[in-house]
This record gives C-alpha cells, structure tokens and sequence, in this order.
C-alpha cells in the first residue's frame, strides 16, 4: 500500500490542495459521505474499510440465485440527507418514494374481510393531511382516534430542543396524554418500533417527538416512504464505490485499521497491517465501540460513554414461495409478532414464485433463535395474514440477524452521543450514533459524514462544497 496522502483529481474538476489529506475509516454510508464531501471539496481521500465491501449495515449478499439484503431499509421524504446521498451516487431512480403516503395496516385479530386500514394522506395543510386517514381508521375506537389527534397536537407543541425531553420514556408520555394501549400499538408503536428500533416505553420521548414531528407534523408529505427497487448493495456499494472513483477517492476494502495516533506536527499516522498512512485529517466512521477501541488518548472527555450506549437487534426473516402469494409491495401488521411485510422478488432476481422479507425491529427475545422454531412460529402467522400463502409451498426460509443493528435509543442517551469534534485536532467522529438528532436511521448517518466533512473542512481551511447543504435549505 502506498502513501495515503497520493494526489488524486477531485470531483468536477476542483484542484487538490497540496498538503491538504485525510483517511476516513469505515465505509458505510457516514464514512462514504463524508469521504466525497472532503474529495468534493479538494482534499486528497482515502478511504479505508475492513469489510470486502462498502455500504456497513445496509448491503446484500449472494444466496444461490437470488440477491439478498440483510434487511429491509426504507426512508421518509424528510430524510433530505439521504435523499442528497441518492442524488450525489447517481441512485435517486432506483430508489424511488410513493407520490403520498398509504401504509396498508392488516390486523390479524379481526374477522377476514375486516382486517384492512389504511394510513394515508391529503393534499392539505399539516395536521388536516392525515384527518380523513385518522378519522376512518378502523383499529381504533373513535374516542381512541379523538384522543390520538389531542396527542398529535400536544407532540407538536414540544421543544426539541428541550434536553429534558431526552431523560423520560416515550410510553410514559402517551399514557400522560391519554393515549391507550391499543392505540400506542396500532398507531404509535406501529410508526415508532420501526424508526426508533424500541417500543414506545423503552425510546427517549426526545428522539421520539422528533420522529413524529419531523415526519407526520413538518410536512404534508414529509412521511412518503421510499425504498430500493434493487439490491441495496446497488447503491451502497457499486454506485457509491463509483462516485468515489470519479471523485479521485482512493478506496481500500479488506483494510482494518489498527491505531491512529498524531505527530507532533499535527499530522495523523494511520496504521493498517504492513503501512502506514499519513494524513492532515482523519474520519472515525465505525461502530461506536470499534469507535472507542482506536481514539487515542484525551480525544473525547469521557470516551467510556461510547461503551455505555446500549444496541438494539434488527431480525429479518425471508421467505420464498413457489407462487404470487402477495398484490401489494408492502404492509404492516397487528395483532400478530410478525411487524412489517415486504415484497422482494424483483430486486432479488427471483424468476418465478414471490420472495417476502418480514422485518422485526426491537427483536431482542428473538434475535438468537434458531431459524427452526422462528420457522415454526412465523409462517403459520403468514398464513394467517395472507390467504395467498396457504395455498403455497414455502421453497426456501431462511434468516437474517444485525445484533448491534442501531444504537438502543433509551431515555438518556443523547449525553452519551458525541459530536463530530474531538478534543484533539485533527481527528472527527461520523456514524449514525453520533449526535446528529436523529435516530439510527440511513438519514443520521449521511448526516454524520456531513457534519464530520463540514468540520474538517473548517480546520483544513478548504471551502465547503455548496452542493453538499442543499438538503439542509430543503429541509
């Protein structure tokens, strides 16, 4: 491996500054995010990750025939960050959102024929987008749905900015504002398990409100859902790995950095098996304990909070039948474990029968399960949610587990959250755990690699690229 400070051109056309390099280390998508802004802005980038691939916990993987993902991921149209993402990789169209909200929401528990509600919207004002949704909403009472939009109004008038907010649980402030148990699970829960990775009782009402308000209370059409129609690996790794090429980014996978440490000059020693890379700047952009593992000393005042953040575990089950079992691209359900429903046949090259992958977020009692009772205990629930599949041939079932899938977002975990700043010159923090306001979601993490490149960019002296905070004047 040669020098990590090698001229390279940058993207369109903006001249390299001599003496002017960083290493960013992990390629996820906080790390690829902010390795383009530094190259976009004419630092010398490279970009180190451990893995044989980029795109961190949002990839695909080969299974036979088919292409897999390891989970379902979706983002919101206020999810302006990584929207910018798409744009800036090339993968805005294969990643398209619906034209206005409609999350079909089955209930199990209900007589067929009688299970089907939707969530959807109006092309009106906040909060009267989602009244007519609301009011025929046929999982709740209508003294529950009267009590929701009290609930909805009472959300909206929180500060976000309020640090108390992040010390009380979610639950405790439905329950206070008269929010029922079946309307935390068929409304609340429903949103919130799937954002926030935690029920409404165990998330911070801070991170919380700024979901809610962010989505369903900024916009009319801040909660449309998009999603890849391809394999994320797609995105995440061959589009991105693209426009790091074209932006002069130097890109090593299968290198894991083993130390960082700094010279007495300032400038930073990056250690990989048989190198050393130099730079004027490095970018941690790994998990928050790999994160902690390899700060040197005296970089945040107390580096144990990093260990003190807590994971959450995200489940993914697929299945493959031999026949069409499903007519909708998705559906959320209740009354049933089974959470979120999607359908994946096209991005995965399936050729004949239909691939469903079920998303179970806050999975942490069935995270280690053997695939043989989480078999045994999903596809009856299935059959009972899609008629479809009763009449079908399961040809494959198989599972996938992110164990440290998020950060867990408890009350208090905004002061453990570091900012993108450290204490030492030189060094900055991305990823999705860092404090960028958001949970962990695609969105936070593009917008860590932003507020990592933005810092360094300041300390370097180099000019931020004006493309890269369009998404914020969008916002």
């Amino acid at each position: 491996m040669s020098d990590g400070s090698r001229p390279a051109p940058a993207h369109a056309g903006t001249p390299a500054a001599p003496g002017r390099s960083a290493v960013v280390v992990g390629g996820g998508l906080a790390g690829v995010t902010a390795a383009l802004a530094l190259a976009d802005a004419g630092v010398r980038v490279t970009l180190l990750e451990g893995r044989p691939r980029l795109g961190g916990l949002a990839f695909s993987f080969r299974r036979g025939d088919l292409t897999v993902d390891n989970g379902q991921h979706v983002y919101l149209r206020c999810c302006t960050a990584y929207r910018w993402f798409l744009e800036r990789i090339g993968g805005t169209a294969l990643a398209p959102l619906q034209d206005r909200l409609d999350v079909p929401v089955v209930d199990a528990a209900k007589p067929e024929g009688r299970r089907l509600g939707r969530l959807r919207r109006d092309p009106l004002p906040v909060p009267l987008h989602l009244g007519r949704s609301l009011a025929a909403y046929p999982h709740l009472s209508l003294a529950e749905r009267a009590a929701v939009g009290r609930a909805a109004l009472a959300l909206k008038g929180l500060d976000l900015a309020d640090p108390a907010l992040d010390a009380q649980d979610f639950g405790s402030w439905l329950a206070a504002h008269g929010q029922s148990a079946r309307a935390v699970e068929a409304l609340w829960d429903l949103v919130g398990v799937a954002t926030l990775n935690a029920a409404a009782g165990d998330a911070s009402l801070g991170l919380a409100a700024m979901v809610f308000k962010t989505g369903l209370l900024s916009d009319p059409g801040a909660a449309d859902i998009g999603w890849a129609r391809v394999p994320l690996g797609e995105l995440h790794d061959r589009l991105a790995r693209e426009a790091l090429d074209s932006a002069g980014v130097r890109t090593e996978v299968r290198t894991r950095v083993t130390s960082l440490s700094t010279d007495g000059d300032g400038s930073w020693n990056v250690q990989v098996p048989g190198d050393t890379l130099r730079a004027d700047a490095v970018v941690l952009a790994v998990p928050q304990r790999e994160a902690h593992g390899l700060l040197p000393p005296g970089a945040l005042d107390a580096p144990e909070r990093l260990l003190d953040m807590g994971t959450a575990p995200i489940l993914n089950l697929h299945v493959v039948y031999d026949r069409t079992v499903l007519a909708r691209p998705f559906f959320a359900a209740l009354g049933t474990p089974v959470q979120w429903v999607f359908d994946r046949t096209d991005a995965s090259g399936l050729r004949a029968g239909q691939y469903l992958a079920v998303s179970q977020s806050a999975a942490q009692d069935e995270i280690d399960a053997p695939v043989a009772v989480l078999r045994e205990r999903y596809l009856p629930e299935l059959e009972r949610l899609i008629p479809g599949t009763r009449r079908a041939v399961v040809e494959d079932f198989f599972v996938t587990r992110e164990r440290t899938a998020t950060f867990a977002p408890v009350p208090g975990v905004g002061r453990l959250r570091p900012g993108a700043r450290t204490k030492v010159s030189g060094l900055y923090l991305a990823g999705a755990w860092t404090a960028t306001g958001w949970p962990a979601t695609m969105e936070s993490a593009v917008r860590s690699g932003v507020s990592a490149a933005d810092a360094a960019l300041s300390a370097l002296g180099r000019p931020r690229p004006r493309h890269l905070f369009e998404f914020e004047e969008a916002a």
